[in-house]
């Protein structure tokens, strides 16, 4: 499997400035009576993925999280930006060279019953992950590792199995077992845990932490679920229409949220204190409608339509990240922090 020779904290991949605009197709476009329209799902991300680290990407549904993951895999050709492995400027497109950058960073897929060939068995879907990337010296050893390491043993039990005789977080494993088959750097796992059962969620993800610590991973882990990302992340970077709007350690983040949006995110998940009497009626409203269209973003911050302390400067200004107080690498990209009375 992966060395763990390389320091922990050693940079494996970076996004900087990573931008992806889809055209707008043909029937669209004659809605819209514009021929250069496209869809603005991602624009300007930055981010770092460590060995040894675990970086969650939160966001509602259609922020663009799935679309960072697919473009660090580079299943979609990117439009502008840079993509760096190991600090080196790659772009790969097909044949060997892409077959050489999935060996090092590997995609798990939200659906483990989708990302799995029905008609084959886990034993075959193994197998021609270690085959592809050359790790098949010995074949039946390296399959029991594969499942011994994900936890589904007796291996003798599984390899033989079909998908569909396997519950879901079984599944789950297997696409884990498969995407480490490559001996990769690098985790992209695309809500991996979203699929299954509430029951079994937290044993998938403290299988993957396991991994990260064992074999010096450098994982990037998207959800929607702001708790789980407190729980199973070292660093919590939050997505809204596209666009990053806050980051930082995962504590601070999810604690002492600073955007307004991040607040948003942590007053919507379920609180079993939380009491209907305590609620103020003047902040029922709050980020009430729909997240824009992405077609025609909203000009400056794209969450000002829908925020409660949005100013004019808020319309028209596309805002910076900002440092917020003391804590070292929190920031939003807000302006109501921008002053130092009221970053502090």
């Amino acid at each position: 499997m992966t060395s763990t020779k390389a320091p922990s904290g050693e940079v494996v991949l970076e996004a900087v400035g990573l931008t992806k605009h889809f055209p707008v197709r043909r029937r669209l476009r004659q809605i819209f009576r514009k021929e250069h329209e496209a869809v603005h799902a991602v624009d300007d991300v930055n981010l770092t993925l460590r060995r040894g680290q675990v970086v969650a990407l939160v966001g509602e549904s259609g922020s663009g999280k799935s679309t960072v993951a697919r473009l660090l895999a580079q299943l979609y050709p990117r439009t502008d930006g840079d993509i760096r492995l190991h600090g080196v400027s790659t772009r790969v497109k097909g044949g060997r060279p892409f077959r050489e950058y999935a060996a090092r960073v590997q995609m798990i897929f939200q659906d483990p019953f989708a990302s799995l060939n029905p008609v084959h068995t886990i034993r075959y879907h193994l197998t021609r992950a270690l085959k592809i990337h050359g790790n098949a010296e010995n074949l039946d050893a390296a399959l029991h590792d594969l499942l011994t390491r994900v936890s589904l043993t007796p291996p003798e039990r599984y390899l033989d199995k079909f998908p569909h005789e396997l519950s879901g977080g079984q599944r789950q494993r297997v696409a884990i077992a498969r995407a480490l088959g490559a001996r990769p750097e690098a985790l992209l796992a695309d809500e991996p845990v979203s699929m299954l059962d509430v029951s079994i969620r937290l044993g998938v993800l403290n299988l993957l932490r396991d991994l990260k610590e064992r074999l010096n991973l450098a994982i990037l882990y998207i959800t929607h679920d702001i708790a789980s990302a407190r729980y199973f992340a070292d660093q919590t970077l939050v997505m809204y229409a596209g666009r990053m709007v806050e980051g930082g350690d995962s504590e601070t983040v999810t604690q002492t949220p600073a955007h307004p949006y991040t607040k948003l995110l942590i007053d919507s998940a379920p609180d079993p204190d939380r009491l209907i009497a305590d609620i103020d009626p003047l902040e029922e409203d709050r980020g009430n409608g729909e997240p824009p269209s992405l077609i025609r973003p909203p000009s400056g911050c794209r969450f000002h339509p829908r925020c409660p302390s949005a100013m004019p400067r808020c319309s028209t200004d596309l805002p910076v990240p900002l440092q917020i107080g003391d804590t070292p690498g929190h920031w939003a990209a807000c302006w109501l922090y921008d002053s130092p009375e009221v970053a502090s």
